[in-house]
């Protein structure tokens, strides 16, 4: 079925269908500011819009046309959800920090939400709530515990959801059990990133799109940065290229895998087969080790279904056909449904799997959101800013390290180990179907 429809997919992503980017005019690079920030998505859009509001010079650069790259092309999910589980946080980081993790997501969802009202942003937000399945019983009685933490410890509004109940949250029968928390929220992302272009672009601050930085340098009092349009001189730099980083910064490049992740959008589907399915149009998931993502269009006429693509280059033919069989083992009903939108593009790991905010010198990074960074994009910019600006209350963070990610071993930028990563997830992934079928 891909093969015969391959040709009639449009492979840019389904957001684009209605929503634009500013087109911004050229502007002559100036050879000093206070601020130089590279990368133009949520989080140095986020920055540069504190730091020019602050009365800071900040000229923001980016390689390619704003909108091209995560901001523009991600789920819209704003989960603000953290990788590795409670435990494993408080082993690595201790009960503390790991207690301050967890609460920064709830403080940094509900930052948002203000925003988008306070900046009168018009990008289709729903506070819908979301749905994490259980596929064996064991996972079923993890979600149970996490909605106990949740609510004990966070004070968020979850609850369990019992086998019975299933169908009243996702038409499927893959799953024994769940979990509901209504703190999360879905949103065009296309929208809210044009949005904020067009925030900042009416700002003091100046975008330079379509305009590479080759590299950097530490100064005396600042960083001098090649740029390929001339050379400029600012007292800080703020790095916000996340899974788009390339080599203008070798030693960051060592420590962030760039991981594809890739979205198929199916054909409008008849109101009542929405309502079976997604009755009340949540944002979806389960604990699978692929981690598959999912959830209605911003209009409820379709469903997004996203995972990680699993391959480094060449043709999209295999992750799509991949990501259809998944969508057709949630829903066998959609066996046969026909795709309009295919789309990837990156996000970005690190060794700690946890967003991050670290210093080198007169650098400031904010990086790693590790696929949620519709929430920590936006928020660790914002954090980003008020660290240069040294606004030490309005700046901590329990994202804010001494340290950078350890870089990892024999990788320098090409992630060429991702197809073994993504086989032996999908091997755990079998055993675990095998499991629920048995049982």
């Amino acid at each position: 079925m891909i093969q015969a429809q391959r040709h009639s997919i449009k492979l840019t992503p389904y957001w684009w269908e209605d929503s634009t980017f500013p087109s911004l005019p050229a502007r002559n690079v100036e050879k000093t500011c206070d601020v130089a920030i590279v990368g133009g998505g949520y989080t140095g859009l986020s920055a540069a819009l504190e730091l020019a509001r602050a009365g800071k010079h900040v000229q923001l650069f980016d390689r390619q046309t704003l909108g091209l790259a995560a901001s523009g092309r991600n789920g819209g999910m704003a989960s603000g959800s953290i990788r590795p589980g409670r435990k494993d946080l408080v082993r690595r980081f201790g009960q503390e920090r790991a207690q301050a993790i967890l609460l920064e997501g709830k403080a940094a969802r509900e930052d948002l939400w203000r925003f988008l009202k306070d900046e009168n942003i018009e990008c289709d937000f729903s506070l819908s709530g979301a749905f994490s399945g259980a596929m064996t019983d064991d996972e079923a009685d993890e979600l149970r515990r996490q909605a106990v933490f949740l609510q004990e410890n966070l004070g968020i509004e979850a609850y369990p959801v019992q086998r019975a109940d299933v169908p009243k949250f996702i038409g499927t029968d893959l799953y024994v059990g769940g979990l509901v928390r209504k703190d999360i929220g879905g949103l065009q992302p296309a929208k809210l990133l044009a949005a904020m272009i067009n925030l900042v672009n009416t700002s003091t601050a100046v975008i330079h799109d379509n305009t590479a930085v080759l590299g950097s340098t530490s100064e005396a009092g600042g960083v001098q940065i090649q740029t390929e349009r001339g050379e400029v001189f600012a007292r800080k730099l703020l790095v916000c290229t996340d899974g788009y980083t390339d080599g203008f910064d070798p030693w960051l490049r060592r420590r962030i895998v760039p991981v594809r992740s890739r979205i198929i959008a199916t054909e409008a589907l008849d109101k009542g087969l929405m309502d079976r399915l997604m009755p009340p149009r949540m944002m979806y998931g389960d604990l699978r080790k692929l981690s598959y993502y999912y959830r209605p269009s911003h209009d409820g006429s379709r469903i997004l279904f996203g995972g990680r693509d699993g391959t480094t280059a060449g043709d999209p033919a295999a992750p799509i056909a991949h990501l259809q069989s998944e969508l057709a083992r949630l829903f066998p009903e959609l066996a046969r449904i026909g795709l309009t939108h295919s789309w990837f593009g990156y996000v970005a790991m690190n060794r700690d799997m946890i967003p991050r905010m670290f210093s080198r010198g007169n650098t400031v990074y904010a990086t790693g959101y590790c696929g949620s960074g519709v929430v920590w994009a936006r928020w660790l910019g914002k954090k980003a800013a008020f660290k240069i600006l040294g606004d030490v209350e309005q700046s901590r963070s329990a994202f804010d390290f001494d340290a950078a990610p350890k870089a990892l071993p024999f990788f320098n930028g090409k992630p060429w180990f991702i197809p073994i990563v993504y086989s032996m997830y999908a091997r755990h992934d079998r055993k675990m179907l095998l499991r629920r079928l048995k049982g």
